[in-house]
Parts: structure tokens; C-alpha cells; sequence
């Protein structure tokens, strides 16, 4: 009797615990105190490898948890993070403060590393191995956060999206960082464009090939031309391996316009896995 009541005391204690629902997926975002975020965990024990990918304009995190690139990921052992973006005053879509000339609601670098640190509390994760990507203006946020505080990730992987105008003056180094890009993307050109008039001032996106020189720049490489190309498969990809120790740079390009392009995920989560040491 005595085991009895002591297992119904231990499974009436427990109860509470497993009635509590468990946030992040795709209906229930997980909240902190300047947002919210969705996640999608692989199988097995931790601590797992990060990977945190921004949404585009318009995005949003919930079905991202669910898609192709979450499952590419946690397939592979990686905890898949997606934050939301916020909606601005007179808008619709959520969308991100990406801009420094332009600043927003909040402060988007801090708020990563909040979701950073309540996911590490809420879930076991290594945010030593971290790997922040991002689409679109999500890829132009992740820029900025590689450019100003490089150490904040292990690495920077964004798609389709860069600096806007006028470009950053220099970036803090070294960064690890794989940009890839669409050769026949309309939307966000390799050259950039002038997408409206703000205040009297271009609201314009970047030049690519100027923001890889930033990088090269903040990386100390010491030659201007990249020293390794890859030209088969789906990528053409080209690699600067004499800079700083530690760092990392690669820019691969793909036939095709603005996405993410079936593949990138294996792309992008083979190189981080070739870094020496991520995030150490």
C-alpha cells in the first residue's frame, strides 16, 4: 500500500507538469518579453546545434517550423529556431527593423539574443553553435548583426539579402559568413535598387559584390580575388581562405531569382560543419 500511494502521490505531483503545453510549435509561439519565437527540435539528447532562420518581409515563424529547411535541419541533429517579426505602425505584414539609418520598435540584435537565452533555458540547446541565417530582409538583418557584433553568432548564412544604402563604413571582424544569392534575383539584384523615397532620402538596397568586400575587409583577407571556386553542382561558389585565423568567407551563387534555393540547407549546414571548432 504504501508503494501505491507513494506512485499516486509521484504521477498527482507530475500531473500539472505534462498538462502544461509546451510552446513553439507552430500555433503556440514561445513569448519573451519583446517577442516571440517557434522551434522545431530533433530526435535524441542535447545540447543541440542551432540553427535561426529570419523570415522574409511579410513571413512569418509558425509554418517555417514545418518546412523543408526545418526538417533538413533537425534531421541532422540542429535545434531550428524561427522568430517573428514585428508588425510596424500603418502596416499589415510582420517584417523586420533591419535598416540602421531606420530605426523601429525595438532593438533586433538584442532581441535575438533574448530568444537565444530563453531557448537555452526553455530547451537544450548549445548557443556556442549557432548558426544565424535569414531570407530576404531577414538575410539583410543577419548581415548587419554579423557586421556589428560578429561574435553574437557562431556564423552568418543570409540568402538573398545584403546591406542596404549606404553601405556600413567597415564591419567588426573576424565573421564567419556564407552569402548566397540568386544570379537572376529581380527583387534584391546582385547591384541593388532604389526602392522608394523616404523622408526625401533613397530608401535603396546594396550592392553585393561592394558588401563582400566589407567582408573580405573585416577578415583581413589579403587578396582581393577569392582563392577557391567549386563550379559543379547546383552552386558556383567561390571561397577566401588566406585571411584571418578563425574566420571564414564564401559566396555561392545559383541559377535562379529570389529564394531559397532547393539544396541550400545541405549548403549551408556542410559548411558550418567545416568550420574548426564553431562557435569555440
Amino acid at each position: 500500500m504504501r508503494l501505491v500511494s507513494l506512485l499516486a502521490l509521484c504521477l498527482g505531483l507530475a500531473a500539472p507538469l505534462s498538462a502544461t503545453p509546451l510552446c513553439g510549435d507552430p500555433d503556440t509561439p514561445c513569448e519573451t518579453p519583446n517577442g516571440s519565437y517557434h522551434i522545431a527540435l530533433p530526435e535524441g539528447p542535447g545540447p543541440y546545434p542551432v540553427m535561426v532562420f529570419l523570415h522574409g518581409h511579410g513571413g512569418r515563424g509558425g509554418p517555417m517550423v514545418e518546412g523543408a529547411t526545418a526538417r533538413d535541419a533537425t534531421a541532422r541533429g540542429y535545434a531550428y529556431i524561427a522568430p517573428n517579426g514585428l508588425i510596424r505602425m500603418g502596416r499589415t505584414r510582420p517584417s523586420w527593423n533591419f535598416h540602421p539609418d531606420f530605426p523601429g520598435q525595438r532593438d533586433e540584435a538584442a532581441f535575438l539574443q533574448e530568444v537565444m537565452q530563453d531557448a537555452a533555458t526553455r530547451f537544450d540547446i548549445d548557443p556556442k553553435r549557432s548558426l544565424l541565417a535569414g531570407f530576404s530582409i531577414g538575410g539583410s538583418l543577419a548581415s548587419y548583426v554579423a557586421c556589428a557584433t560578429p561574435e553574437a553568432f557562431s556564423a552568418y548564412a543570409p540568402v538573398s539579402g545584403s546591406f542596404w544604402r549606404p553601405h556600413p563604413e567597415g564591419c567588426a571582424g573576424p565573421v564567419r559568413l556564407l552569402h548566397t544569392h540568386g544570379w537572376r534575383d529581380e527583387v534584391v539584384p546582385l547591384e541593388g535598387r532604389v526602392i522608394r523615397q523616404v523622408m526625401g532620402r533613397d530608401f535603396a538596397q546594396g550592392d553585393v559584390f561592394h558588401a563582400m568586400g566589407l567582408w573580405r575587409a573585416a577578415n583581413g583577407c589579403d587578396n582581393y580575388r577569392a582563392d577557391r571556386f567549386e563550379t559543379t553542382g547546383d552552386f558556383l561558389r567561390r571561397s577566401w581562405t588566406r585571411c584571418t585565423p578563425g574566420s571564414a568567407l564564401e559566396f555561392a551563387l545559383f541559377d535562379g531569382g529570389h529564394g531559397v534555393p532547393k539544396g541550400w540547407s545541405t549548403l549551408a549546414l556542410d559548411w558550418f560543419e567545416t568550420l574548426e571548432g564553431p562557435g569555440q
